[in-house]
């Protein structure tokens, strides 16, 4: 796949508790995504934040939270991410999902055969 110059950056900032069908949410969405086509996604765990609740969920051992925040990141073309859009208004019912204009500088994935060199 190419991607280079002008693309759309989706995050997506949820709670790492927060479930579709008894799974991770944050799966799903990296699941679809993938289904999708889109060029690739990740999820970053948060160590401390808080959203529309206003309750902080930290790793901090003295108030150890079991929903930290969650950021899904995926970047692809502008009309590939605005494709993928009404499959996020069916599975996020609380959480954030912003867009942002990026510029690609570099995409590169490994070669077929490289694949299994580690």
């Amino acid at each position: 796949m190419k991607l280079h110059g002008p693309a759309l950056r989706l995050s997506v900032f949820i709670g790492e508790s927060d479930q579709w069908h008894h799974r991770p949410l944050y799966h799903e969405i990296v699941h679809r995504a993938h289904a999708a086509g889109l060029a690739g996604a990740s999820v970053l765990r948060g160590i401390e934040g808080y959203g529309a609740s206003n309750h902080i969920h930290t790793t901090r051992i003295l108030s150890l939270s079991e929903d930290l925040p969650v950021a899904v990141i995926i970047v692809d073309a502008e009309e590939k991410i605005r494709g993928f859009l009404p499959q996020l208004d069916e599975l996020i019912s609380e959480g954030l999902v912003i867009l942002d204009e990026v510029e690609v500088i570099r995409y590169v994935g490994r070669s077929p055969e490289r694949v299994g060199d580690r």
